[in-house]
């Protein structure tokens, strides 16, 4: 090792091997020191401590010649431990490179990890001199990526196009017997040619991945033999979790990384974009409880937001603990930086962002032009890129939706609760309120030359119910979660009609396909950008657990061998009518009747007797059935109609003086292909949805 280590660069931060050695940059405004700790490649002994030089401009840095890829390192940070200011500096507590692209070591949760000493009753404004290097995760320096990136391959669908598959990479696999087990449950996995044939048949565009970047488990999941299997518990925000990776590459940081790498390769061979579910909202240091693992004892008051009458406690806004401070230029310019990370060297093609408004946090409240809003859509690189929002978070003003800026997507929940209210028939949901989310919540995102495909529409995600188990459970039953059924949501929309859980009643199975069915067919005929939850097209259940975060297990897993493959040729056909028919994937608001917007597309909207809805209809609390015209821009008279009727009993309706043929009857009664008579009257079957083609 050298004998003394060089001034370095500033940039980039992190570990970098270049000129015939490493350079590295850490961001710090208020530690005095930080050191560099060399460790052996095991990252059990530690061999050299260097003394990085600075800080100039909040940067200490510091250049080793001689070493290179391989070379495994931690850091120690001194400084003021003085909580009741903000700061919890501990040089006793080795701590992770926020930038460290390759990790070493298996995390377990320790005493020694927490920068005060547990026990003591003055808690958190203790101090604990035990170190932790032994137990601490290191990061290693990585080899420069070779070949091209997967961006080389990457397809680009347009907007009015993406159809969102949101999938868990070990859930999806797990138990899929076309996949060789020892692809099983990993990136591999889901690359394979089975499941990109699965994608395929079902006409997704785009998989919107659950957190796939370094996570560790909470320490209560610890206890209890769980683990986060969602991954919402980032540590690692440039590297892949290895526990997605074969068994065989699980333990090689460089060896995950081409797994992921060669899994977005194949994907987007097969036409299928990738995205991100990514976390910069929190991490596992929790809140002034927590341990110090790396950016609390890095800098605590420039990386989190603290309580502004009182520096020793977390601002919490997440509901996990802390908030990181993504109002401080060093805080954003590293999500900026992770965020490029994956998508020029990993080749990704877009995020959601986990309670996204926390990223957009001023002293004033949620600010929809943020500095870092601005940043992110400037940047040359992630400008190009899908932006999702999550457009919640914990705090008393968290409700957000509709007030991101740009190109940003929002998951639209008005639109799941809609759909689960009305075709559930909770009484709560009228025609009015369905109306406004089935054309893409105009009320919410028509503005700022927002477009209709600005509303996420989803009528189950990983957060909640399985679509089947909306339809088969009255209430939530998260006994193996350990925590006495109390955590998860309270009084999610759901109806089991009859019988708690799966069932032999025929009748009680035959409405809730029904209104499955229906559901799907909202979801995939609907104004705005539908989003899939995996399973839901082969019915899988979550046996009414809404809350499957730490269920890595047949709970959490996708269950192929009770796959309902005919329900899967179903929602593969709702995807080709979606793609053949224009005005159901229309890129710009529907006129409404009386509109002087000529030339546009236009809606208009009926009730089973045939006459346009007025006012009074649409506060008919007593009435649930219409249906809706649709007329291209060019077209004299309409195209399309959909009708909709939630009723228990078949509804007579009489629509136009055209002629329709049915292309979709979502409960199967009529066939596809049977023509209409022009001002001839027809049954919709009870809880349907029928499209319907004129001429």
């Amino acid at each position: 090792m050298p004998a003394q280590i060089e001034e370095g660069r500033h940039e980039p931060l992190g570990a970098v091997a270049r000129d015939g050695g490493v350079n590295f940059a850490v961001v710090s405004e208020n530690a005095s020191q930080i050191e560099l700790c060399l460790f052996d490649g095991a990252g059990q002994r530690e061999l050299r401590r260097y003394s990085l030089h600075g800080p100039h401009d909040g940067v200490f840095h510091g250049f080793l010649p001689g070493v290179g890829p391989g070379l495994v390192y931690g850091l120690r940070a001194h400084g003021p431990y003085e909580p009741q200011q903000g700061h919890r500096f501990n040089p006793h507590k080795l701590l992770l490179d926020p930038y460290a692209r390759e990790i070493v070591g298996h995390f377990s949760w320790a005493a020694e990890h927490h920068g005060y000493e547990l026990g003591h009753p003055d808690g958190p404004r203790s101090f604990d001199a035990r170190d932790n290097a032994v137990q601490a995760l290191k990061g290693r320096v990585a080899e420069p990526l070779s070949g091209l990136s997967p961006r080389e391959s990457a397809p680009r669908h347009a907007p009015n196009d993406v159809l969102l598959y949101e999938v868990h990479v070990r859930g999806f696999s797990k138990l899929h017997p076309e996949i060789p087990a020892e692809l099983q449950g990993s990136y591999a996995g889901l690359a394979h040619p089975a499941a990109i044939a699965h994608f395929k048949q079902l006409g997704v565009t785009t998989l919107s991945l659950l957190p796939v970047q370094y996570c560790v488990d909470e320490p209560h999941l610890h206890g209890k033999g769980l683990r986060n299997y969602w991954g919402y518990n980032t540590l690692g925000f440039f590297a892949p979790d290895p526990r997605l990776a074969t068994a065989a590459n699980r333990d090689d940081p460089t060896a995950v990384t081409a797994e992921f790498r060669a899994m977005v390769e194949a994907l987007h061979q097969a036409g299928l974009e990738v995205v991100l579910d990514v976390v910069y909202n929190h991490t596992p240091e929790g809140n002034e409880f927590g341990p110090t693992l790396s950016f609390r004892g890095l800098d605590n008051r420039l990386w989190y937001r603290l309580a502004g009458d009182d520096k020793s406690r977390s601002e919490n806004l997440t509901g996990c603990g802390n908030t990181l401070n993504a109002q401080h230029p060093r805080v954003a310019q590293f999500v900026l930086d992770s965020l490029r990370y994956w998508v020029t060297e990993m080749g990704v093609d877009g995020f959601r962002f986990d309670l996204a408004p926390v990223l957009g946090r001023t002293h004033h409240g949620y600010e929809p032009q943020a500095a870092f809003f601005a940043a992110l859509r400037q940047d040359p690189v992630l400008a190009g890129v899908h932006l999702i929002a999550e457009p919640w978070d914990a705090a008393y003003d968290g409700y957000q939706l509709g007030r991101f800026p740009g190109r940003f997507l929002e998951w639209n929940d008005k639109f799941r609760d809609a759909v689960r209210g009305y075709w559930l028939q909770s009484g709560k949901v009228g025609r009015g309120e369905f109306a406004r989310r089935f054309t893409a919540s105009s009320d919410v995102f028509h503005h700022g030359q927002r477009r209709p495909t600005a509303s996420v529409n989803f009528v189950a995600v990983h957060d909640g119910y399985m679509l089947n188990d909306v339809v088969s459970y009255s209430h939530k039953h998260n006994e193996p979660n350990g925590e006495g059924n109390r955590d998860g949501r309270d009084g999610e929309l759901s109806a089991n009609f009859g019988a708690e859980g799966p069932s032999d009643d025929a009748c009680i199975n035959s409405t809730r396909e029904r209104v499955r069915r229906a559901m799907l067919a909202t979801l995939m005929l609907a104004q705005g950008t539908p989003m899939l939850n995996a399973g839901d097209e082969i019915a899988n259940s979550q046996q009414g657990n809404n809350n499957a975060y730490c269920q890595d297990n047949e709970i959490g897993w996708l269950n192929w061998a009770s796959a309902d493959l005919e329900l899967a040729a179903f929602v593969a056909e709702l995807a080709r009518l979606r793609r053949s028919e224009p005005l159901l994937r229309h890129g710009r608001w529907f006129a409404g009747p009386g509109s002087d917007r000529a030339g546009d597309a236009c809606i208009a909207w009926f009730s089973p007797t045939g006459h346009e809805m007025q006012v009074h209809d649409w506060h008919q609390a007593d009435q649930h059935a219409f249906a809706c015209l649709l007329r291209g821009a060019s077209e004299a008279a309409p195209r399309l109609a959909i009708v909709f009727n939630p009723d228990a009993q078949a509804r007579p309706f009489h629509l136009s003086a055209q002629s329709f043929s049915v292309l979709l009857d979502s409960s199967g009664e009529i066939e596809s292909g049977q023509r209409i008579a022009a001002g001839q009257g027809f049954q919709a079957p009870a809880r349907s949805l029928l499209l319907l083609r004129a001429g």
